[in-house]
């Protein structure tokens, strides 16, 4: 088991059971005490966990990760934040062009500017919803990347619709994350989706990612994309100052 993907299994264990102990966590990941003792310490320090003497208990950040796992509660957070980004966005768009929306919040924010314009694209999407709500556009065709669908979620998870990816002449990927820092770029908390962003990340000549100010300088469990992958960070006007003063250097900010 990865470190990644054994650090979201701690997270999904304090969810079930409110607290977990470093010998339990050992015998369940079949893992030594340090490395247990590593991975509550990395995840106590970017606030996913409470670090107690011989184990952990829940968070409160850990329970605003659970809430913000349901995408029908996580679209109406920020809207104003969303709608001034994805209008940004917007002008990085070319008629006849071929791009990825990712499946967060962001990005169909920025599907629905696309479907209430005249442009004519090809549009490959993880998103459910924006799917949904694209593919009655004359103007647009509208490709759904295929892998497995779960839960409240709106995004289809995995690889398995990595190959058409590969065969379309993508121009550029639209994306967004559940966090951002200097040090750790993109991150996200779904292991399944952030693999697929990877791949997304690195078949797309251009990359851009959409990001609100309440996400800077945070980090969540597996990164998918480093400051260096992207070609334009846009945000709202909060922050604008700030972040380009920490970001700017590695990438343009708008």
């Amino acid at each position: 088991m990865y470190t990644d993907q054994r650090r979201e299994k701690i997270l999904s264990l304090l969810q079930e059971q409110e607290s977990v102990s470093v010998n339990g966590l050992t015998e369940v990941l079949n893992v030594s005490r340090a490395t247990i003792r590593s991975d509550l310490n990395y995840l106590s320090k970017n606030n996913l966990l409470i670090r107690t003497h011989g184990g952990a208990i829940r968070s409160k950040e850990d329970e605003t990760l659970k809430i913000d796992k349901n995408y029908d509660i996580r679209k109406q957070k920020n809207i104003d934040k969303k709608t001034q980004i994805a209008k940004k966005a917007l002008a990085y768009i070319q008629p006849g062009e071929c791009i990825v929306l990712d499946a967060s919040s962001t990005c169909y924010e920025l599907a629905k500017l696309i479907d209430q314009s005249d442009l004519k694209l090809t549009i490959l999407t993880n998103g459910i919803r924006t799917a949904s709500l694209l593919k009655e556009n004359f103007n647009l065709t509208v490709i759904l990347i295929g892998g497995v669908v779960k839960g409240s979620s709106n995004a289809v998870e995995g690889i398995l619709g990595i190959e058409i990816l590969k065969k379309l002449n993508i121009d550029t990927l639209f994306t967004s994350a559940y966090a951002i820092s200097s040090s750790e770029g993109l991150s996200d908390f779904n292991l399944y989706e952030v693999e697929l962003k990877k791949r997304m990340v690195e078949i797309a000549p251009h990359t851009i990612a959409l990001i609100d100010s309440t996400k800077f300088e945070k980090k969540s469990i597996a990164t998918f994309a480093k400051l260096n992958q992207l070609e334009v960070l846009i945000t709202d006007d909060q922050l604008l100052d700030d972040v380009k003063k920490y970001y700017e250097n590695d990438v343009k900010i708008l």
